[in-house]
């Protein structure tokens, strides 16, 4: 590696000089597997339940490793504006790659948002990669595996969820026909008794329907289920103490998100104050600096980071690695496809904290379609495969057949 070689976009007007081979102590005689170098990175945007940001990065070894990025639009253009930071860089420094793009997009607030999930994408594919490069798993990576399969938790929609019997008809029917034990509903849902939703205000009739949906989805599903309850955000910190107090008395797995996701200091609060009631929050939190104030204050009972979007493989690893030191489990938020599902089983059988990871799509037909393995999520459970890599292989007829249009299929390895 040349000491100071340009980036391949002929617009850069910096270098790899800050964080390249040499200057962070590696040899730049390579042998062996770090003579891989990475030649390309691609995406595609498959239009699923969510728009899922698909990321390849293509070595000259023909190896090629797959990632996804958090849902949504902007990704893609972001990943577009990287890939020249790493191309003709080792696939195995991970790490110092990926500290490199957090540094290369700082002006455009890699600690947060669509960039630094743009970065997860790719930092999943280099997990993916270095894995088939190494012939190891991708949990290899990271250290090893606590468990062989990961508990997944349904997140549920009912035909109206407004109707507790509804959301209670539906708990009913994942339990018993798709044999999930870990279930998800969503509580910001109308009750028809709102006067100004804006405030965030919850009055005695609103709450009351809530517990009505808690009542009616604990109660059919018994002991047979945990369920949890999402709030997204929607309610003020007294009215969150008011619905956590008001649902004390029902076996409910966590109560997630129930104010906005700014204040760390109310959510310590608010957790505090619910001492019966889990509360559970992450998604909408950045890295580990991010999720660092929550942790140590103690403001959440469960951490639910979402693994597309926090920053990564390794990144939620150390979240749940700060989580751990004070006996905090995890709780994966996961809105992906196969391939961020996968990656976050793969994080989740690494660490020992974890809880179970969600999933999104299981009124979504051809989920599994879009890799070639079959029965990925069995009575509730997602088996870690032993295969190199995230353990997956795109269907690129699949990925065509539902790519969001306009969008390019990816190359060929």
């Amino acid at each position: 590696m040349a000491n100071l070689r340009k980036l391949r976009d002929p617009n850069a007007e910096y270098t790899m000089r800050d964080l390249s081979a040499e200057t962070m102590g590696l040899s730049s005689e390579r042998s062996g597997p770090r003579d891989v170098e990475i030649t390309d990175v691609q995406t595609t945007i498959v239009d699923g339940n969510y728009p899922w940001i698909l990321v390849r990065v293509y070595t000259d070894a023909g190896i090629v490793g797959t990632g996804e990025s958090y849902w949504g639009g902007g990704d893609a253009e972001i990943i577009d504006r990287m890939a020249p930071f790493i191309i003709g860089e080792s696939p195995l420094d991970i790490d110092r790659l990926y500290e490199h793009l957090v540094q290369k997009m700082s002006g455009e607030g890699s600690i947060s948002g669509k960039v630094i999930s743009a970065i997860s994408g790719i930092e999943i594919a280099l997990h993916d990669a270095a894995g088939k490069i190494l012939d190891v798993p991708a949990y290899q990576l990271l250290g090893g595996k606590y468990r062989d399969e990961v508990r997944i938790y349904c997140d549920c929609h009912a035909g109206d969820e407004s109707e507790p019997e509804s959301n209670a008809r539906e708990a009913e029917r994942v339990v018993d026909e798709l044999g999930y034990d870990a279930l998800k509903f969503d509580l910001d849902v109308p009750s028809g008794h709102e006067k100004d939703r804006a405030n965030r205000h919850l009055r005695g009739p609103e709450i009351q329907h809530k517990v009505d949906i808690v009542e009616a989805v604990t109660d059919v599903v018994g002991d047979r289920a945990d369920v949890a309850f999402d709030c997204h955000w929607s309610f003020t910190a007294g009215s969150a103490k008011r619905l956590a107090a008001a649902i004390a008395d029902y076996d409910v797995w966590w109560l997630e998100d129930p104010i906005p996701p700014e204040n760390h200091d109310v959510q310590r609060e608010v957790t505090q104050s619910a001492p019966t009631t889990p509360i559970t929050v992450g998604e909408n939190v950045y890295r580990k600096h991010g999720q660092r104030q929550l942790i140590e204050e103690q403001a959440i009972d469960i951490l639910a980071p979402d693994l597309p979007r926090v920053g990564g493989m390794r990144e939620t690893q150390k979240i749940a690695d700060m989580a751990d030191m004070y006996y905090i489990p995890v709780a994966m938020h996961n809105v992906s496809s196969p391939i961020g599902t996968m990656a976050s089983a793969q994080v989740a059988a690494a660490i020992p904290n974890s809880l179970a990871v969600e999933y999104h799509s299981y009124q979504l037909g051809w989920w599994e379609d879009l890799v070639e393995e079959d029965d990925l999520i069995q009575q509730g459970r997602m088996a870690v495969p032993e295969k190199p890599g995230i353990g997956l292989t795109l269907n690129l007829n699949a990925v065509e057949e539902h790519m969001v249009d306009g969008e390019t299929l990816f190359d060929e390895a």
